[in-house]
């Protein structure tokens, strides 16, 4: 599909009203948040205290956090199989509907296995693939409730997804804790699961309301037919092609080393950045074998495919509030009554209060003074302000290194810079990232705005490895600075030059506009 020039598109009606539907998916987004931020919230420190008990205490804490972003890493690598699902085979619905099951299934396993590593580990395993599958289905399947009659209500719509999402983070992040050490794993661990299943139901109920698109049919002329064709049409995307393909073989010689997550992320990285730079290379090349409409829409989700590369760095920043910075918090002065990890329910009420402040004062502020805070400056400001906060970490933990006494209450600060920047990103982006998708691709390309959280957390298991070398060890004490804030500001800086590498690709970025017709 070619991209629609924003001056041809139809004017949207005024007084067209929100989907009824809508109401049934937001419920349903709201009970499973709840639910996989129930069970996530606490996973590092039962992890840490519980289950890798075995382990000398040292060491707990930084098994824990590889296990912890192990699992994120799966929950959001799983998107490309459910919206590759989804888009050719099942549609959005029924990816979601029967991939629910298998998250319930998931949840069950963690309450029932919370003394067996094999059974806890199967049941984590579950809940990546459940909750990575649907992930980038229900997105895209409120995006399929509009057409360009009511299209100026999706981005309303898309803030209260947001905003439901951290309802449910919200109280999830705050009760927890409580309940994992008041009543036990167990417990913890089953209210999380009996929330999925009123997710799953709630979604059920409606079916008969919803607006399903039906898969895309086999065609000569798709995403991965175009850019095949692309790659063997010249000499330089084959090449390009095979090194994608010998750099991600050659990857897995680091597995003695990093492991095979890190391994086979690594590969994954090469294959798409390789294979997409030979594909835009050659795409001209292939007009008379494919139309012109096919061609652009390749080149379109190509363009977006770099933003979401240079959005990684912010994930990795962004994921470490619930394993690093609840590390750090474990050493902060607190009432007894307080678990460190109860911290983690500030990012979702802030988010709750940002969102409607930025749409009904912040925004409109700006627009009044003749700056319109577009799409992508939005997120390039949100990276940046995750930049920030780190830099208030590493500077909290250099005085918690220096054997100062410091109050948990301070990391409300970087709490509230952290979540300004999830706002401007995250919200902003499952939107945009919607509206730039050829129809064809709806669920593909927001599988692989998720695959950007797997890269992300991928980047703090290669620095996590990284920090056990001995030749970096040596290299981060000349510098006066103890590992964990070297590591820190380490991750302001990435932070830093993502921003201004997302800003410079932005200004030219063509925006295009992917809804589908009345």
């Amino acid at each position: 599909m070619k991209d629609v020039p924003l001056a041809d598109v139809a004017v949207p009606d005024p007084k067209a009203p929100i989907p009824r539907q809508i109401r049934y998916i937001i419920g349903n987004e709201g009970c499973e948040r709840f639910s996989f931020y129930g069970m996530r919230n606490i996973l590092t420190v039962f992890l840490a205290t519980s289950l890798l008990a075995y382990l000398p205490e040292a060491e707990r804490g930084s098994a824990a956090k590889e296990v912890f972003h192990t699992f994120v890493i799966g929950v959001y690598f799983f998107p490309l199989l459910g919206g590759w699902i989804a888009d050719r085979f099942f549609g959005k619905y029924n990816t979601i509907f029967w991939l629910s099951l298998v998250y319930c299934a998931g949840q069950a396993c963690l309450a029932m296995f919370v003394t067996n590593r094999l059974g806890f580990y199967v049941g984590l395993s579950l809940i990546a693939l459940g909750s990575g599958g649907i992930k980038p289905c229900v997105a895209s399947f409120v995006g399929d409730q509009f057409d360009q009659s009511n299209k100026h209500r999706a981005k309303v719509v898309f803030d209260a997804f947001y905003w439901i999402i951290n309802f449910g983070s919200l109280f999830a992040s705050f009760l927890m804790p409580i309940f994992l050490r008041s009543f036990g794993p167990r417990i913890a661990f089953g209210i999380p699961g009996a929330l999925m299943f009123v997710s799953t139901f709630v979604l059920w109920i409606a079916r008969k309301r919803y607006v399903m698109l039906p898969p895309t049919p086999p065609d000569p002329h798709s995403f991965l037919n175009v850019s095949r064709s692309a790659l063997m049409s010249g000499t330089a995307g084959r090449v390009l092609a095979i090194i994608g393909l010998a750099t991600a073989i050659g990857s897995f010689l680091l597995m003695p080393q990093f492991g095979f997550v890190i391994a086979a992320c690594l590969a994954l990285v090469a294959v798409i950045g390789f294979g997409g730079a030979g594909v835009w290379m050659q795409l001209d090349a292939v007009r008379g074998k494919h139309p012109t409409e096919a061609i652009e829409g390749v080149r379109s989700v190509l363009r977006v495919l770099v933003l979401f590369a240079i959005v990684t760095p912010f994930w990795s920043l962004f994921d470490q509030k619930a394993s690093t910075w609840v590390l750090q918090a474990d050493a902060m002065t607190k009432p007894s009554w307080f678990q460190s990890s109860q911290m983690q329910a500030l990012n979702p009420a802030l988010v709750m209060l940002l969102i409607p402040f930025n749409n009904l004062v912040l925004y409109p502020a700006l627009r009044r003074r003749g700056y319109e805070a577009t799409a992508l400056r939005r997120m390039t400001a949100g990276i940046a302000f995750a930049g920030m906060s780190w830099i208030v970490v590493g500077a909290m933990q250099m005085v918690l290194n220096s054997g100062n006494a410091f109050s948990i209450a301070w990391q409300m600060l970087p709490y509230a810079l952290l979540t300004l920047g999830e706002v401007l990103v995250s919200a902003t982006g499952l939107e945009f990232a919607y509206s730039q998708a050829p129809l064809a691709m709806k669920g593909v390309i927001m599988a692989f705005w998720n695959l950007s959280v797997t890269i992300g957390n991928l980047w703090v298991l290669v620095v996590n490895a990284g920090v056990k070398n001995d030749s970096v060890i040596g290299f981060i004490k000349s510098s006066g600075v103890e590992i964990t804030a070297f590591q820190m500001f380490f991750f302001a800086g990435f932070a830093f030059a993502a921003a201004l590498a997302f800003g410079l690709v932005a200004r030219r970025y063509p925006l295009a506009d992917h809804y589908r017709k009345a």
